[in-house]
């Protein structure tokens, strides 16, 4: 069994900062791409950020020169430094990777809060 989990989230300011945090566990083979997804209320999930194990990286357009990804492959982490939040970015953060066990899938994290308001 794999498992995702996430923290880090919690109630921040506007203009202030947040660090999230997943980390893999189980009998992992391997993971090609992790990312961050969120969804706000009433809305459809989307991406925050991805990064490939290999370091490629692609930002929502919202989030680009806030928001850094970054992963330690040999601790299968992956984590996203939120800056400059705004209130727009209030929801429920997803971790995701696409691991190898017997086989190739998605996997999703239980989701962490994060709820930017004054």
């Amino acid at each position: 069994q794999v498992q995702l989990v996430e923290s880090g989230g919690g109630l921040v300011q506007p203009g202030g900062s947040l660090r999230l945090s997943c980390a893999a566990s189980g009998s992992i083979f391997s993971i090609y791409a992790m990312g961050w997804y969120r969804q706000a209320p009433g809305k459809q999930r989307e991406l925050v950020a991805t990064i490939t194990s290999g370091g490629r990286i692609n930002y929502a357009d919202s989030v680009k020169g806030r928001f850094t990804i970054s992963r330690d492959n040999a601790k299968n982490t992956v984590h996203l430094q939120m800056n400059s939040l705004k209130p727009e970015d209030t929801a429920v953060y997803y971790c995701n990777a696409d691991i190898v066990v017997s086989r190739r899938r998605d996997y999703w994290g239980q989701g962490t809060q994060v709820t930017v308001s004054s």
